[in-house]
């Protein structure tokens, strides 16, 4: 699918695409922050229907709702195209000895070779947590790597 990013001179950036039915859609991003979608009528492709405008973050919203369940099915892809490599959730338990602290001080990619990939919390994934990101009692570590090295981390994560 092809992106097209168009600049707009004092108001942000527009990226419009063509959706599987044929329809142009586009996306302004605004320079102060907002977003609004819009849909170009097939009989005239050069006028912009708004759809709806949403808040920063009400898209970020949106963003973490699409993307979660993409980021979980590509690393079900992954697992598939190269044996001995899994993906899988780990449970952050109440009373965890890495509940309130930074993922980084569990050590879990170097002490078993897993990476964490994403935190979920309740509705919210971030995704490619950084060593400083807060880790809590009942989040959702989404964890890749061997069966072995999962098993450790959970290990290690219940204390």
């Amino acid at each position: 699918m092809d992106v097209n990013e168009v600049l707009l001179p004092g108001v942000g950036l527009r990226y419009e695409f063509t959706n599987a039915d044929g329809e142009r859609i586009g996306v302004i991003a605004r320079r102060e922050g907002g977003f609004e979608l819009v849909a170009y009528p097939p009989e005239d492709p050069d006028e912009a229907r708004p759809l709806f405008r949403l808040t920063r973050e009400e898209a970020d919203a949106v963003a973490e709702i699409l993307g979660a369940p993409r980021i979980v099915e590509r690393f079900a892809d992954l697992s598939r195209e190269v044996p001995g490599l899994l993906s899988d959730r780990v449970d952050v338990p109440a009373g965890s000895p890495h509940a309130d602290q930074p993922l980084g001080t569990m050590r879990a990619r170097t002490r078993t070779g897993v990476s964490v990939v994403a935190v979920v919390r309740g509705p919210d994934v971030i995704a490619a947590p950084m060593p400083a990101e807060v880790i809590r009692a009942g989040d959702v570590l989404v964890v890749i790597g061997t069966a072995e090295g999962i098993d450790a981390v959970r290990r290690i994560v219940g204390g």
